[in-house]
């Protein structure tokens, strides 16, 4: 076993679970033993917060739930760390919204089960020129087919609403509605690794998943470790982020387009005397801006005096050799910023930059399907989350639960979200 390596186990004897109040305390070699001598129901690999959520849900039915982490848990490598994502209903594609909704529901029931909260309501803003953008058409239509609350903003409607604190060009509308928010990652991710282990679930970190095979006899999955140990269970769910490709290449030959991209989130400095106008819960909203690129931020939260606007996009790099290079985009950022808080914020130079990773498809849709071929149904993919999918990471762990658990998923048209889109031939 890895030094360093983290291990949380509810010891199962048989089919019976000890509780954590009567944990049995044993070496980490006693342990991993143990571990690598038993059957688990499933073992997810990935514990960020697509794993994570996975764990969770796995463990509240009761299923023998290992989870698997390549490096610590809670780690700043990845996609799944920092301090703010943002939460909107809005899409120009009608399919996200029921995942979205029940999302809303789900946070609210985890936060209320683990005591503390992740997720801050607040209005939410669209915005993109009235004449030549069909993404903000798409999202009036989405607000009428489902029946949202919503307002069309024009120039001078949308400074009265918010309050003189943000601006567009002429030409240019708002799509305003009260389905916003910020969630806190970090902290969601602790969230459902807490709610995993309360119901039952195996933690292990330090363990990078280096192959997946079928077991002799057809009775489930064997999982490898890069330090020689091996898991046995019945299903397996694959959530590695930027990993996803390389993982699954070596799986089952089957290359997945999901790219690894660098991005970065910036903060920038709110001028003195003009903090309120932007913090949460004064009504100033999360956002979007339509464009190219596509800029989005959150009100004040996680830094007094300072707001988060970013750019959606990012540079491909190899996900173990990152670049930790400069942010893109920035000097159109720059001019946003200046631009649209009419001198309020200082645009010269973001005052913290974080780098992290995005999962890109090519259509920026996810990728949420069984990988087939000899595998059939025991292993199920989970991403290609594209920079977009955290806030629905509640109703995905449910649905990877599902479709390791059952074989299908309930009350979801994952047709969106299938392989076979991408055309790519089975090398098995």
């Amino acid at each position: 076993m890895a030094e360093g390596c983290t291990l949380y186990i509810l010891r199962q004897i048989g089919s019976k679970s000890v509780s954590a109040n009567s944990l049995t305390f044993s070496s980490h070699r006693e342990r991993v033993s143990e571990m690598e001598d038993s059957q688990f129901d499933v073992i997810i690999v990935g514990a960020g917060v697509m794993g994570s959520a996975t764990a969770y849900n796995a463990a509240k039915r009761g299923l023998r739930t290992l989870l698997l982490e390549q490096f610590d848990f809670l780690h700043h490598r990845a996609s799944s760390h920092g301090e703010s994502r943002t939460i909107r209903v809005t899409y120009p594609q009608k399919y996200y919204y029921p995942l979205v909704m029940e999302s809303y529901k789900l946070w609210q029931e985890a936060q209320d089960q683990v005591g503390y909260q992740v997720y801050f309501k607040a209005p939410h803003l669209d915005m993109a020129p009235s004449d030549e953008q069909p993404t903000i058409r798409a999202v009036v239509d989405y607000c009428q087919t489902h029946a949202i609350p919503f307002q069309l903003l024009r120039r001078r409607q949308l400074a009265e609403k918010f309050a003189g604190s943000i601006d567009i060009p002429k030409g240019w509308v708002g799509v305003s509605n009260e389905y916003g928010g910020i969630l806190k990652p970090t902290k969601a991710v602790a969230m459902f690794q807490t709610l995993a282990f309360k119901n039952g679930a195996v933690m292990l970190d330090n363990a990078k998943v280096v192959d997946i095979k079928k077991t002799r006899g057809d009775e489930g999955v064997e999982v490898f470790t890069a330090s020689g140990k091996k898991f046995r269970g019945k299903k397996c769910v694959v959530t590695v982020g930027a990993w996803a490709t390389r993982l699954v290449k070596t799986v089952s030959g089957i290359e997945l387009p999901i790219v690894p991209l660098e991005t970065h989130v910036c903060y920038w400095r709110i001028k003195e005397g003009q903090e309120g106008k932007f913090a949460l819960g004064t009504g100033f909203p999360t956002f979007a801006c339509f464009g190219d690129p596509y800029i989005y931020g959150t009100p004040t939260l996680e830094f007094p005096g300072l707001i988060k606007v970013g750019v959606h996009g990012g540079n491909p790099c190899d996900p173990d050799k990152r670049p930790w290079g400069p942010a893109v985009w920035m000097e159109e950022l720059k001019k946003w910023v200046e631009e649209r808080f009419m001198g309020m914020v200082d645009s010269s130079e973001p005052v913290i930059k974080q780098s992290c990773m995005y999962s890109m498809t090519p259509d920026e849709d996810f990728v949420i399907d069984f990988l087939g071929g000899e595998f059939g149904k025991d292993v199920v993919i989970g991403g290609g989350f594209s920079g977009h999918g955290f806030k629905m990471a509640p109703v995905i762990g449910r649905i990877l639960t599902e479709l390791a658990a059952d074989g299908e998923a309930k009350g979801v048209d994952l047709k969106y979200f299938r392989i076979g889109r991408f055309k790519i031939p089975s090398k098995i």
